[in-house]
C-alpha cells in the first residue's frame, strides 16, 4: 500500500496542470471504418522528399468498426487495418489492407460481431435455441487474433500483434496476411505485449502472462536471432524462445495490467502499476455479459512497483523499487549511468483513461460536449526514475542515494531490500499548453538502452494527437509542428546514411484531416530542425491509428 508519508505530491495533477480546452471539434472521422486500398496508388508530392529514404513506414491500427447491424464500442476493438508508404527515389505509394484474421473472417462470413474484443462482448448466434444460447455463455471465450496494435518483427519476420497469445504473420510488402501463432505452442504464456525490445546480437525480448495453480506470473521473454540457413522455409520461426524470468504478481487475484517494459543494455524492468485486472471477474466476465475492458479498475492505494531483472542471467533483484501510484503505456528510454539505472517514461496520475476511449466519446459533437470529455481526461507527461543499482545491507536508510548531477529524482532506501523513488518532472511548463504528450519515439537503432538527448512525441491537445514533439532532455526545451485541423500519428524516426549526430534524419508521421475529405498525407519532418521537408499526399481516408515501424529497404 501507498506510505502516505512517503508518496511524492503534487498540489495539482497532470490533468488540472494543463490549460482547460474550449470550442475543440470534433474527431468523429478519425474513428469511422476506412476502406481498403489493395494496388499500390501514387500520392501527390509537395515540398521535397529525401531521394535517400528508402523503404516502406507500415502502420497498424483500427479500422472497421461495425459489422452488418452490429457496432463496435470502443476504439480498440476495431478490426486491424495495416498501411504502408513506400517511399523510393522521392516519389511515395500507398496501399493499405485489412488484416484477415479469423475474428475479421469470422465477422465477415455472419455479417455481425461474433468474436469479444477489448470492449466489445459478442452475443449469443441468435439462430441457436434459447438453451443453446443460455450455456454459450460458459464456454470460455478464445481471445482475439485481431492484431491491431503494431508491427513487431521475430527473426527478420514482420508480424501484427496486439496483447493476446496471438499474433499473424505479415508481407511487409504487400501487407497478405500470412499465419496464425499462438505464443503458447513455444512457451508456457497466456500472452504477450505489441512492444518488443531488440538488442544489437539480434535476439528480442518481450514480456508475457502466465497464470496456474501457483499463482500469476509476468514472464520476460527472449527469442534469439535468426540463423541464416539456406533454403529457409517460409514460415513463422520463434523456435527458441525461453522465458528467462518469472516474477510473481504481488497480489495473485489482482494482477497487473500492463502495455510495455524497460529495457537498457544489462536490465530489463517490469513495472508493475496500480491498473489492476480482477482475476474473479475475468473467469466470469462472459457469463456476465461484460467486456474485457470492464474487469479493469484504477486502484491507487497500491504502490507502484519496479521489477530490476538482469537481462543476461535473468536474476531478478532482491530490491524492490516503489514509488507513488502512475499510470503508464509507453517508456522512451532506459540507461545505466555511474551505478543507476536511469528510465524515462510518459506517466499519467489516472490509470481510468484506458476505458474513457469508447466510440461514443470519440464521436462526440463539437463544442461543450466534446470539451467536457477532454477536460476530463488524464494528461500524460514525461517522467524520470532513477534506480540505484547497488543497494545492500549496508546501504543507509533514509538518505537520497541519486548522486548523478543535474538531477532531481530521488531514491531512498526505507527498509532492508526496499528503495523508495521520486520522480523528475523531465519538461518545463511549455509543455503543459500542448495537453503532455505520448507515442514517444527515439533513434532507436543508435541510442536505446544508452544515454540519448532527444525524443519525438505527439501532443495532445485534444483527444488525439494535434501536435508532434521534439524534447531535448537535457534542456527540456521543445520543438514542435502544430496546425489547426491537422491529427498527426505517432512520429518514427529514421537516420540519414553516415549519419553522424542523434537526430541527423528525418521524422515521418501521417497526418489525418477531417476537415477535408481524402486529404491524409505522410509528413516528413527535418528531425535537426523540427521542420518540414515535404508532404505525400493520399486521395483516402484513413482512420486513426495506433504504431508503426520503418522498413528500410536495401
Amino acid at each position: 500500500m501507498s506510505r502516505n508519508t512517503e508518496s511524492q505530491t503534487y498540489s495539482l495533477s497532470s490533468r488540472e496542470r494543463c490549460p482547460q480546452a474550449s470550442g475543440l471539434e470534433s474527431v468523429a472521422p478519425l474513428v469511422h471504418s476506412g476502406e481498403e486500398t489493395l494496388d499500390p496508388i501514387p500520392t501527390t508530392t509537395k515540398g521535397t522528399i529525401p531521394a535517400w529514404i528508402n523503404g516502406s513506414f507500415l502502420r497498424n491500427g483500427p479500422g472497421k468498426f461495425e459489422f452488418g447491424e452490429d457496432r463496435y464500442n470502443h476504439w480498440f476493438d476495431g478490426m486491424a487495418l495495416m498501411h504502408r508508404f513506400h517511399i523510393c527515389e522521392g516519389s511515395v505509394t500507398y496501399s493499405s489492407r485489412f488484416l484477415r484474421s479469423d475474428s475479421y473472417i469470422l465477422n465477415s462470413e455472419k455479417n455481425r460481431i461474433v468474436v469479444s474484443e477489448f470492449g466489445t462482448v459478442a452475443m449469443p448466434d441468435p439462430c441457436k435455441n434459447f438453451f443453446a444460447r443460455f450455456f454459450s455463455r460458459f464456454q470460455i471465450p478464445q481471445p482475439t487474433d485481431n492484431a491491431n496494435v503494431n508491427f513487431v518483427k521475430y527473426k527478420g519476420d514482420y508480424y501484427v500483434s496486439t496483447e493476446t497469445n496471438f499474433m499473424r504473420r505479415v508481407d511487409p510488402q504487400t501487407l497478405e496476411t500470412k499465419e496464425k501463432v499462438d505464443w503458447s505452442q513455444y512457451i508456457a504464456v497466456n500472452s504477450a505485449t505489441a512492444h518488443p525490445h531488440y538488442d544489437r546480437e539480434g535476439a528480442t525480448y518481450n514480456m508475457g502472462n502466465s497464470y496456474s495453480r501457483d499463482g500469476f506470473f509476468y514472464t520476460i521473454i527472449r527469442i534469439p536471432p535468426s540463423e541464416k540457413v539456406a533454403g529457409k522455409e517460409d514460415s513463422a520461426d520463434l523456435t527458441g524462445a525461453e522465458v528467462i524470468c518469472s516474477i510473481p504478481a504481488a497480489e495473485s487475484r489482482k494482477p497487473s495490467y500492463y502495455h510495455s517494459f524497460v529495457m537498457s543494455e544489462n536490465y530489463i524492468v517490469f513495472v508493475e502499476q496500480p491498473i489492476k485486472l480482477n482475476v474473479l471477474k475475468f473467469m466470469l466476465y462472459k457469463i456476465m455479459g461484460q467486456s474485457f475492458q470492464k474487469i479493469l479498475s484504477w486502484e491507487p492505494q497500491y504502490d507502484t512497483i519496479f521489477h530490476l531483472v538482469d537481462r543476461h542471467t535473468g536474476k531478478e533483484s532482491n530490491v524492490k523499487y516503489r514509488a507513488a501510484p502512475m499510470f503508464t503505456l509507453h517508456q522512451i528510454n532506459a540507461f545505466e549511468d555511474n551505478g543507476f539505472l536511469v528510465m524515462d517514461m510518459c506517466c499519467g496520475d489516472d490509470g481510468v483513461v484506458i476505458g474513457d476511449f469508447t466510440l461514443e466519446n470519440l464521436r462526440r459533437e463539437s463544442g461543450e460536449d466534446m470539451d467536457k470529455f477532454y477536460n476530463s481526461l488524464c494528461r500524460n507527461l514525461p517522467r524520470r526514475y532513477i534506480l540505484p543499482l547497488n543497494v545492500d545491507e549496508q546501504t543507509p536508510l533514509d538518505q537520497n542515494l541519486v548522486v548523478l548531477s543535474n538531477c532531481k529524482a530521488t531514491a531512498k532506501k526505507t527498509e532492508s531490500g526496499e528503495v523508495y523513488m521520486t520522480h523528475e518532472e523531465l519538461h518545463n511548463d511549455e509543455l503543459l499548453q500542448y495537453g503532455g504528450l505520448e507515442f514517444p519515439q527515439i533513434n532507436y537503432k543508435k541510442y536505446n538502452g544508452r544515454p540519448y538527448r532527444y525524443f519525438y512525441a505527439c501532443g495532445f491537445g485534444h483527444v488525439f494527437a494535434d501536435s508532434l514533439l521534439k524534447m531535448d532532455v537535457h534542456t527540456k526545451e521543445l520543438k514542435v509542428w502544430r496546425y489547426p485541423g491537422l491529427y498527426p500519428s505517432e512520429p518514427v524516426f529514421v537516420a540519414s546514411p553516415n549519419a553522424a549526430e542523434e537526430d541527423d534524419g528525418v521524422v515521418l508521421s501521417v497526418i489525418i484531416t477531417p476537415r477535408k475529405e481524402k486529404s491524409t498525407f505522410l509528413l516528413i519532418l527535418d528531425a535537426k530542425t523540427f521542420t518540414e521537408l515535404g508532404r505525400a499526399e493520399v486521395p483516402v481516408n484513413i482512420p486513426y491509428g495506433t504504431h508503426g515501424v520503418f522498413n528500410e529497404m536495401g
